[in-house]
């Protein structure tokens, strides 16, 4: 081999071993991106640390009318407070929903205005989609919004950033709801295997899950009560961050 031809293989070589650790390095923040229980800027739960025994119901997106409707009569009738994730077009689409939640003594939550994929984005695109939102949920009755989740769960270090800036923490969960899942009994039994004292669970009953959803949420929530656990808001749950049961 000439010379020449070494040098251009040596190039040739290095470009691929640099594309190669390049994509790596793209795979690897994607992954870091969606870690529940880790962040690299700000404060973030995926679930509490205690043995009291509650849990937090977490519902993401809407609101709209038809998943309201379906959900607050049967939180209602087990008495089960929960917090429900809101985006900020939702609410300006559908104005007054995110008022019945929090009249029916739910919490509300910041679930970015646009709910598009939030990295690579400048800082000022970060702040404005949690203070739009902000705004709205103020208009909405809720006075201290404070708790945000990331749309897709995707954050690195610019959103965050603009959470804690803003004043919020992130949430995140540690039960994930059986995405696709079309029997009710199935759907509860997969979240109610997975739960336990100090848990936030996910669940999507605005849009497509809402047939599901509105079958299920009753068996999972007789199934919280007969393993003892009681459904809070996220804020009262991370009240009770390194409390035991006797204190």
């Amino acid at each position: 081999m000439t010379r020449a031809r070494a040098q251009r293989f040596m190039r040739v070589r290095i470009a691929v071993i640099a594309a190669v650790i390049m994509l790596a390095a793209v795979y690897g923040l994607w992954r870091l991106s969606a870690l529940p229980c880790f962040q690299l800027v700000g404060e973030v739960h995926c679930r509490v640390e205690t043995d009291q025994p509650m849990v937090a119901l977490t519902f993401d997106d809407g609101p709209v009318a038809p998943g309201v409707e379906m959900v607050l009569p049967i939180l209602a009738e087990h008495g089960a407070p929960a917090t429900f994730f809101l985006v900020g077009q939702a609410m300006e689409r559908n104005p007054g929903l995110a008022r019945r939640l929090l009249d029916a003594g739910h919490e509300l939550g910041n679930h970015s205005y646009s709910h598009a994929h939030l990295l690579g984005h400048l800082p000022s695109r970060y702040r404005q989609e949690v203070g739009d939102t902000d705004a709205l949920l103020r208009v909405e009755g809720e006075e201290h919004p404070r708790l945000f989740r990331p749309p897709y769960g995707k954050r690195l270090i610019g959103l965050p950033m603009a959470v804690r800036d803003a004043d919020y923490i992130t949430v995140m969960w540690d039960v994930e709801e059986a995405y696709g899942e079309t029997d009710p009994q199935r759907y509860a039994d997969f979240i109610l295997g997975q739960v336990r004292p100090g848990s936030i669970v996910l669940m999507h009953p605005m849009f497509g899950h809402r047939e599901v959803i509105s079958k299920a949420l009753p068996i999972i929530l007789d199934g919280l009560a007969e393993r003892g656990l009681q459904p809070v808001t996220v804020s009262q749950l991370l009240s009770l961050e390194g409390k035991s049961s006797d204190e």
